[in-house]
């Protein structure tokens, strides 16, 4: 009989930030609750978080805090005593020493491409280590295949170090009668059938453009539906909404801050197109749940975001506004299109299951220990 190991997950940064690589902890985590009762786990949150992200396992406590200058050298000591066999850093950068093994996951590198977009301390905290994460670790998990060939295109990692497993969809993201979505709507000041944007106001998410295509569809087109963009504020927001702002739209577009998640389904439910117009996405979270929600997307033609969409929706060129503007003209008027991508969506979308992601990781866990499955 296989020896039973000890793994560690590093689960301290949804005590920090919310967003895409939080819902991934929060979801792996659950998930390898149901399917690996042979391991000893023990899930690592910061000191003091009062959400526990574990029902079975084993939770523990850790002062170190989320990237910090000296986080590696401070998780190491911290750790040193917890005989961890495999520890899994699900936020790109691994403490020196923790375990027999080491494994990583990389959902993007935005900071490499994109420097310019992250604040001086998050470029020193990435750009300086990254290079150093990707050699310690013993196996290198992918959000998609996008992040795998930037892995190999620009850090040299060997391609056989690397396993892509695609995030899942959260079962609360399907269709939704009207009923149960209008009081959530009404709630925002929201009707049924407006344009929708979903994601962290960074620069990177390339809204400027988007509100220009808008603008240009106002010109020709009065009854335009309002633009939501829901999300939360990211680096550089004063500046993004110092652009935006110039613009000069108005109450033409809805900014709904730190809206709750259990709010999302409905606002996705309510929109008739998702946009999502970033530079670059090592996943494209939104994209994928709005088409849970039966909600045709419409992403940039770059990076991961044609992987998750498939043939369903429009891409567009992020750097032409009138890309964006012509792929949102078409889905608002033709209506027959519209209505195949809608159930085209909900199709694609339950191909992605938090189940086979984990299922994927558990895999690459016993491979590292050298355990059968």
């Amino acid at each position: 009989m296989q020896r039973m190991a000890h793994i560690g997950i590093d689960a301290r940064l949804p005590y920090y930030r919310d967003g895409g690589i939080s819902t991934y902890v929060r979801r792996l985590i659950r998930a390898l609750e149901q399917l690996d009762a042979h391991n000893d786990y023990t899930i690592f949150h910061r000191r003091g978080a009062p959400e526990t992200l574990t029902q079975r396992f084993r939770r523990a406590d850790l002062w170190t805090p989320a990237h910090h200058r000296l986080e590696r050298l401070a998780l190491s000591i911290e750790l040193a005593p917890r005989r961890l066999d495999l520890f899994h850093s699900v936020d790109f950068i691994p403490p020196y020493r923790a375990a027999r093994v080491h494994i990583i996951t990389v959902h993007d590198l935005t900071f490499l491409h994109y420097p310019q977009y992250l604040t001086t301390e998050s470029r020193r905290y990435y750009n300086g280590q990254i290079r150093a994460a990707v050699a310690q670790a013993r196996h290198i998990l992918a959000d998609s295949d996008s992040t795998r060939h930037d892995l190999i295109a620009m850090l040299n990692v060997p391609p056989e170090k690397i396993t892509v497993h695609l995030l899942g969809v959260g079962e609360q993201y399907k269709p939704l009668p009207a009923a149960r979505i209008a009081p959530i709507l009404a709630g925002y000041g929201l009707s049924p059938s407006y344009l929708l944007h979903v994601g962290t106001w960074e620069p990177r998410k390339n809204i400027p453009a988007l509100l220009r295509a808008y603008r240009e569809l106002l010109l020709t087109h009065a009854d335009l539906p309002p633009l939501v963009l829901v999300g939360r504020r990211g680096w550089h927001y004063d500046d993004l909404r110092a652009e935006c702002d110039a613009i000069g739209l108005g109450k033409r577009v809805l900014w709904l801050d730190s809206v709750p998640d259990e709010h999302l389904p409905a606002l996705y439910n309510g929109a008739l197109l998702n946009l999502t117009v970033s530079f670059y996405e090592g996943f494209g979270l939104p994209a994928l749940e709005g088409m849970a929600c039966g909600v045709v997307p419409i992403v940039s033609n770059r990076s991961s975001l044609p992987e998750i969409v498939g043939q369903v929706g429009l891409l567009v060129d992020p750097e032409d506004d009138a890309s964006i503007a012509t792929a949102i003209h078409r889905g608002l008027h033709d209506n027959a299109w519209r209505a195949e991508q809608q159930a085209a969506a909900t199709r694609r979308a339950s191909a992605f299951t938090w189940e086979a992601c984990a299922r994927t990781a558990l895999d690459v866990y016993r491979a590292a220990l050298g355990q059968s499955a």
